[in-house]
């Protein structure tokens, strides 16, 4: 019996070595942490369960019978963060590159089957190089497989992706359909076609850095969510992302201690607007005085920053905030800032995750640009999430709210629940000087008269009044006593229980 287990862990060790000590150190040297060790940081210290430690690639072609290495180039398994369940695999660079062959996304499809059944989030570390070349159509049919599970686990678990190596051709696809995705400066990048191929087909020269780096999908493309120094830093933000969403879209989002009073008053945010109405301010302010112990954990914070999008906590459980942003394009909705806060509207809707809108909006960005890009339809993913979302809507006018952009920014109309309104808020179809110019202009040669037309506007129009007087707006409420209102709003609404018609799916505008 000795020998047996003696046996199993000299097996145990030739597999946790990966690719042998050489290829380790070579990742060390380029700043990568080790497929365990990235789990390792991940998980609670002890609660990793590792499956198909042994599983071995069944390739013959190219002399790969004589290149075997125990897991197959992945790491998987199941463990806690911070006490509660999720699964994770962790692609292994120092296995033939963490290339992915049948049996590599056998392991993936094993886990990711088990977290749909048993109801955990799903958390992929990625470093591979792709499709494993001697394994021809099999590996590609690998990929198939994660995909589907990947459509069939989206809004059942929550999906997070980490990009910490390579992540090229097909491969880029399972990242892009989960919830969310990490990448690591400097050493991850991501593309459909690498620069070899871009120069020979296009004839541009450009490096990873700049086709697929961090800097280019957190800023530019809005494909990842945030990127990190390091492998340490981005699983430890990972680790507090987890702490703020439901395990699965069955149960609620995790409740913790809080040590912030819901009737906790802050004086400040009665002079957060500025008396100029053209003048910004920042609306993060508002965030972090609103949340317990002024945490907020913020999405795509480098994308789109005319819009702000994350979570935080009230009274101990999370809401997700969606907030125009005064200080940048002042605030006002454009493609961009449409399709990210759509997307995290539909994720927060997805899992029950209650949605806090603050509303500080000129309008839709006018100009060809916009036009030519679709503006039009990308405005009607926020307004089609927001009015299918099923999850307690709040939503606090801070100061202008104009035109259809009052609409979509979770207005009474699109059934959320609670709308309140500060004494600054401008509810109206525009802005006075555009509206009186409009109105009066058979008068737009009279400076006087087209002055006191606009200051008669604006006494009665630029107020939350009129909204109020037809219900639209449920109270006027004081600025410092925002987080009792909004704490006291959600409090009530946590049996609210409301469904759409049935439909197979609905037709979003793409």
């Amino acid at each position: 019996m000795n020998k047996i287990l003696t046996e199993l862990e000299n097996r145990r060790a030739v597999a946790r070595m990966g690719g042998g000590q050489r290829r380790i150190d070579a990742q060390h040297a380029k700043g990568k942490l080790t497929a365990r060790e990235r789990i390792d940081l991940l998980l609670d210290d002890g609660s990793f369960e590792e499956f198909d430690m042994f599983k071995a690639h069944r390739c013959v072609d190219f002399g790969m019978q004589d290149q075997q290495h125990p897991g197959d180039g992945v790491v998987t398994g199941w463990g806690t963060i911070n006490g509660r369940m999720v699964y994770v695999y962790s692609q292994d660079f120092t296995v033939f590159g963490g290339s992915l062959s049948e049996t590599h996304a056998e392991k993936i499809c094993k886990i990711m089957d088990m977290a749909m059944q048993n109801g955990a989030p799903v958390i992929g570390l990625n470093d591979s190089g792709g499709a494993r070349i001697q394994e021809g159509v099999a590996s590609l049919a690998g990929y198939a497989e994660v995909f589907q599970r990947n459509v069939l686990a989206s809004g059942v678990v929550p999906q997070i992706s980490v990009i910490m190596g390579p992540c090229a051709g097909g491969a880029v696809y399972s990242p892009a359909m989960t919830d969310f995705i990490f990448m690591v400066k400097d050493t991850s990048y991501m593309f459909v076609t690498g620069p070899d191929v871009v120069k020979t087909v296009t004839n541009e020269v450009v490096t990873a850095e700049e086709l697929g780096g961090a800097s280019t999908h957190t800023k530019k493309s809005s494909v990842a969510d945030a990127a990190f120094e390091n492998d340490v830093e981005a699983l430890t933000e990972v680790r507090r992302l987890v702490d703020f969403l439901p395990l699965n879209n069955q149960s609620k989002s995790p409740t913790r201690p809080f040590f912030d009073s819901p009737t906790r008053v802050e004086d400040s945010l009665d002079t957060l607007i500025p008396d100029n109405p053209n003048q910004p301010y920042d609306m993060k302010e508002l965030i972090l005085k609103l949340a317990d112990e002024g945490d907020f954990y913020e999405i795509q914070e480098d994308f789109a920053k005319n819009i702000l999008t994350g979570f935080i906590r009230i009274e101990g459980t999370t809401v997700g905030v969606v907030a125009n942003q005064p200080t940048v394009l002042a605030g006002v909705l454009d493609i961009d800032s449409s399709r990210k806060a759509a997307r995290f509207v539909r994720f927060c809707d997805a899992f029950e995750i209650p949605i806090l809108t603050l509303v500080d909006v000129p309008g839709f960005l006018p100009g060809t640009s916009q036009e030519y890009g679709g503006v039009i339809k990308h405005g009607a993913k926020l307004l089609f999430a927001y009015g299918e979302a099923t999850v307690p809507k709040v939503t606090v006018i801070t100061r202008k709210a104009y035109g259809g952009a009052y609409d979509v920014m979770s207005s009474k109309h699109l059934r959320g629940d609670f709308n309140y309104a500060w004494p600054s808020a401008e509810i109206a179809v525009m802005g006075a000087k555009g509206a009186t110019e409009i109105i009066h202009r058979q008068d737009l040669g009279d400076a006087e008269k087209i002055a006191a037309h606009t200051k008669d506007y604006e006494d009665r129009f630029a107020n939350p009044f009129v909204a109020a007087e037809k219900g639209f707006i449920d109270e006027v409420i004081m600025p410092r006593n925002t987080r009792r209102r909004i704490a006291r709003a959600f409090a009530s609404l946590r049996g609210k229980q409301q469904a759409n018609p049935w439909k197979k799916h609905d037709n979003i505008p793409l």
